[in-house]
């Protein structure tokens, strides 16, 4: 049994003494990740004469696969559970009737018109109420990054992805208050008290040792890990020619900042020329600068690895332009989504040359540290280059829309 696993046993074992120091984490002595309160408004009901044209434009390509992902964790839920889309409550069971009847639906690959029909007979929809009301949404985009490693620290590989630390510890606050519900703890057990985990700033600065932490890889970009550490999975492909699969396990527990926002205060990047890449090819410039940029933002992300994937927070496998991260706290993940916004056209080199509309039907199957509130949506793009290009520029308005089947009539076959 090596080090880390005899501090994690340890760590495991003092978990049960929390409760004594529990007055003393309230008291500041850990970091609580507390929630706003939000107003069923956040998701409108509509009259059947306020639903959008729905329409594909990838003519329902992926979208039965990613169905069947959102079912695969719908059956392990209990047929009870609850769904909140807005005032009204919908079951797991319900949740998967209604996502079993639109994938049988769309096997014959029905017309707008025949799409329209079926959804204003059978669904209800239900809109997002947007930031500050007035239904706009930001869209913004994420992809899976491949980044250059290997199994051994060297000159060239020496910025190591963490897995989960062996002194960190997630509480679930319900568990000694129902007033509590849904908000955790995340800190540093310490043999007598929990304490705030380390910021990124202490972790670069070598705050974990190497006997408290598996590391699964070293990788040669500190920009490229710490991009990975937004997205929340990647590959990294191995100098033996081995590729690992990485996913988020654990963060440390201090809210995400923005490096860009913080380009943008600075004006060192104009806010219409901001993008992943425009600050990746400024830190790359800089990179005196680098480490005090990144440090900006004090949530650090481990990780574990899989054998497939990427996998959204649901643990299941995110379909590219299929999967689309909510807030968890307002919004029932694995429900269907229909989305309104703009998609780049981009050239041979991957230069982009335009926007265009993109209407298509997603999966609620993720979320995100940055997505808070009902003004924001990420949309998984996948991998490769146009996945890159489209997930660090894409910052535009739009609304996304939920539909859920009518639980009081029989669904209708497409008309002929």
């Amino acid at each position: 049994m090596n080090r880390a696993m005899q501090k994690k046993i340890k760590t495991l074992l003092g978990i049960f003494f929390l409760v004594s120091v529990l007055v003393s984490v309230f008291a500041g002595c850990a970091k609580i990740i507390l929630k706003p309160g939000v107003k069923p408004s956040a998701i409108i009901k509509l009259s059947s004469s306020s639903y959008p044209d729905f329409t594909d434009d990838m003519n329902y390509e992926n979208l039965d696969e990613s169905i069947k992902q959102s079912l695969s964790y719908l059956f392990k839920r209990p047929a009870s559970s609850k769904f909140k889309f807005g005032d009204d409550i919908y079951t797991t069971s319900q949740m998967i009737k209604s996502l079993e009847a639109f994938q049988k639906f769309i096997v014959s690959r029905p017309s707008a018109d025949e799409l329209r029909k079926y959804i204003n007979t059978n669904y209800y929809v239900y809109k997002s109420a947007g930031s500050n009301r007035k239904e706009e949404v930001l869209f913004t985009g994420y992809y899976e990054p491949e980044l250059d490693g290997s199994l051994f620290k060297s000159d060239i590989y020496k910025y190591p992805v963490y897995g989960i630390p062996a002194d960190l510890v997630s509480m679930d606050l319900s568990l000694f208050s129902p007033k509590y519900q849904g908000e955790k703890i995340t800190g540093r057990y310490t043999g007598q008290r929990v304490v705030p985990y380390y910021e990124r700033r202490e972790i670069e600065a070598g705050a974990i040792a190497d006997n408290e932490a598996y590391i699964i890889a070293w990788v040669k970009d500190p920009v490229g890990l710490f991009f990975l550490q937004i997205q929340g999975s990647g590959k990294i492909n191995l100098d033996n020619g081995e590729t690992v699969n990485v996913h988020y396990h654990a963060s440390n527990g201090h809210p995400y900042k923005s490096i860009g926002a913080l380009l943008i205060q600075k004006d060192i990047i104009e806010r219409s020329k901001m993008s992943m890449q425009s600050i990746r090819e400024y830190l790359n410039s800089n990179p005196e600068k680098m480490q005090e940029i990144l440090n900006h933002n004090p949530s650090y992300v481990f990780f574990k690895t899989e054998q497939d994937g990427p996998f959204g927070c649901l643990e299941v496998k995110l379909t590219p332009q299929r999967s689309i991260a909510l807030d968890r706290r307002i919004f029932p993940l694995s429900g269907l989504v229909y989305i309104e916004t703009l998609k780049p056209d981009v050239d041979e080199n991957g230069e982009i040359l335009g926007w265009s509309k993109c209407y298509k039907f997603v999966l609620a199957q993720d979320t995100g540290g940055a997505i808070r509130g009902p003004g924001r949506a990420d949309l998984f793009w996948g991998n490769g280059k146009y996945a890159e290009t489209a997930a660090g520029n894409m910052q535009h308005k739009g609304s996304f829309y939920f539909l859920m089947l009518k639980s009081n009539v029989e669904t209708t076959q497409k008309s002929k």
